[in-house]
């Protein structure tokens, strides 16, 4: 793909093949060197932990452009302990912090033309992951893994942007058991929400919301992000052992106590969906996606109608994307300015 041939104020969320990718092997107690391929294809032994054993982590983070040009990746180092995190719950080899930096370095400087330009509305969306490739016949650890980073140019998560979307409370199916592994970013978590999410989709809603598997009471997150919700000043997010901490949804708690809400962290109670003012997804994909109105059963909370998100949702959108890209002071020291040159 060439960055010529990018519409950038239409793009996609979805991959877009760039020049390079970065390599690590860990075997024998330590990290190789990173090496820069072409190649988007990964040599796997069909024993391989990552392909029988679950053995498979990953993130997501995005670098944005700044009006002066300069490239600014958001909370990189948060990243680097979640997967880290990640990682361990599932006894792999972590990627130590300043592994993580290089990777993400080189791998952006090497494809510095396909960092969406500022205004675009896109950004360069980065993609680490671990995986155990070591073969095993039996469950137990690998004895090597590969660390990877891929980048691709992305546009909005959700085609509508930031507009409102409908949800359905999803109560059929559970994305993440009690005390399991849904509170950190692997791949299995996805694979179990996945057909929940196509068939919300087919039924004309943007995705599902989760209920905890337990009680199939309390909120847990929408298919791809945390939930949030504003009702009388207050930033309302579930807190629950089978949701993953979302980075977004860490950094909107600070913006919202900054903008003179009470942020609270609980578990919420799904018939609380009729009492909202206004209710959002929020993720590194999705940032803020504003949400129209929930179903549940044979009930509807509706909190927007048409194209207008409300403003709640929208000053905090405002606010963390003029950090992201640049146009607000980053007072938090959530960005990483990556040299280009």
């Amino acid at each position: 793909m060439d960055n010529a041939d990018i519409d950038w104020k239409n793009l996609a969320f979805a991959y877009h093949r760039t020049h390079f990718n970065i390599r690590y092997t860990w075997r024998d107690g330590a990290w190789s060197e990173g090496i820069l391929t072409n190649d988007e294809t990964i040599p796997l032994h069909m024993a391989a932990t990552c392909l029988h054993y679950g053995q498979e982590c990953f993130e997501g983070l995005k670098v944005f452009s700044s009006q002066d040009g300069e490239a600014l990746a958001f909370r990189m180092n948060e990243n680097a302990h979640r997967l880290a995190r990640s990682c361990k719950k599932i006894l792999m080899e972590p990627p130590p912090p300043g592994l993580f930096k290089e990777a993400i370095f080189k791998v952006v400087r090497a494809n510095a033309d396909f960092l969406p330009p500022y205004g675009s509305g896109a950004s360069l969306y980065v993609r680490p992951l671990v995986i155990g490739t070591g073969p095993r016949v039996g469950v137990k650890p690998a004895g090597e893994y590969l660390f990877l980073v891929f980048v691709t140019p992305v546009g909005p998560y959700f085609k509508t942007g930031f507009k409102p979307v409908p949800l359905v409370v999803e109560e059929n199916m559970d994305r993440a058991a009690p005390l399991g592994v849904g509170d950190v970013k692997v791949g299995g978590n996805y694979a179990a929400g996945m057909k929940a999410s196509m068939n919300a989709r087919k039924g004309g809603y943007a995705d599902v919301l989760f209920l905890d598997a337990k009680h199939k009471r309390y909120i847990d997150e929408s298919g791809p992000a945390n939930f949030f919700a504003i009702r009388d000043g207050q930033y309302i997010t579930p807190e629950s052992h089978s949701i993953l901490p979302s980075i977004t949804n860490k950094s909107l708690v600070t913006l919202a106590s900054e903008f003179g809400l009470d942020a609270v962290r609980r578990q919420v109670e799904i018939e609380e969906i009729f009492t909202f003012q206004e209710a959002g997804c929020c993720g590194t994909a999705a940032v803020i996606t504003p949400v129209s109105y929930i179903d549940w059963r044979d009930r509807r909370a509706i909190y927007c109608r048409g194209e207008q998100a409300g403003p709640v949702c929208t000053e905090l959108y405002n606010r963390l994307l003029a950090i992201q890209t640049g146009d607000a002071p980053d007072t938090h020291g959530w960005v990483t300015r990556i040299p280009l040159d």
